[in-house]
């Protein structure tokens, strides 16, 4: 069984070997010492405009390997892979659009995006947080700070975006006793306001795993599983989350 650095060197030299990668990193928990015994391994991919997923999926690793784009967005692909009896997930990143998107950022301009098991989607700027989080292990990447227009123009944006959904919430799902929708309600806003938290302190997300903890939010737990099908305890408790949120975030400006 190799070591942990000589798995990382051993699949970083594979990755690096690729027709067209240009240079190799490890992400995650990882890459920032969080993880834990069964924590996966984060790899990304850098390559300029071009890259056959057939060429990962010739070396023969078990898993499955999406094609280029499969992924939606700026997150694009990659695969899910069992080596040597560890979980791995490879990301494909193309050079030309993670400058375009860094670009974007310094400016304070991003986008949303849905992506699959993000409640809150992602911003388009989180793959340039994957550059500042990450060990580059083969070739050069740059290692962006987190702008400072980002941090004027991100909150107020993502602010709005749970405001509307806890709105919504209040006026569509609770007047009918909808305990289902209002708890995916709470979870989104609640990722929506961490979001929010983080950019205004600069810090860069790069998934939502522990995104409340990180932004004083984990006591939403508490506020969903008191919900109950009654139209006006449920109202209650999205006007409990709203001061949730509002507090954490007052807490947050005031300790910056």
């Amino acid at each position: 069984m190799r070591t942990d650095e000589d798995f990382v060197a051993y699949i970083a030299d594979r990755l690096a070997a690729l027709p067209g990668v240009a240079a190799v990193s490890l992400g995650g928990s990882r890459a920032q010492g969080t993880h834990g015994p069964d924590s996966d391994w984060d790899f990304a991919l850098y390559y300029r405009d071009r890259f056959d997923p057939a060429s990962l999926r010739a070396i023969g690793w078990d898993g499955e390997v999406s094609e280029l784009g499969a992924w939606g967005g700026v997150f694009n692909g990659g695969a899910w892979l069992t080596v040597d009896g560890r979980a791995v997930d490879v990301h494909f990143r193309d050079l030309s659009v993670i400058e375009h998107e860094l670009a974007e950022a310094e400016q304070g301009r991003f986008r949303w995006e849905p992506l699959a098991f993000h409640l809150a989607g992602i911003p388009s700027y989180l793959v340039v947080g994957e550059l500042a989080v990450s060990r580059v292990l083969r070739g050069d990447l740059p290692r962006p700070g987190f702008p400072d227009a980002m941090r004027e123009v991100a909150p107020p944006i993502w602010w709005r975006q749970a405001d509307l959904t806890l709105r919504y919430a209040r006026s569509a799902h609770a007047p009918r006793g909808r305990v289902t929708e209002t708890a995916g309600a709470l979870a989104t806003a609640a990722m929506q306001t961490a979001h929010a938290i983080l950019a205004g302190r600069g810090e860069w997300v790069t998934n939502e795993k522990r995104l409340l903890e990180r932004a004083g939010l984990r006591e939403i737990d508490s506020v969903i599983t008191r919900l109950s099908p009654d139209s006006t305890q449920l109202a209650g408790q999205i006007d409990a989350a709203r001061q949730l949120f509002e507090s954490a975030a007052d807490t947050d400006r005031r300790a910056r």
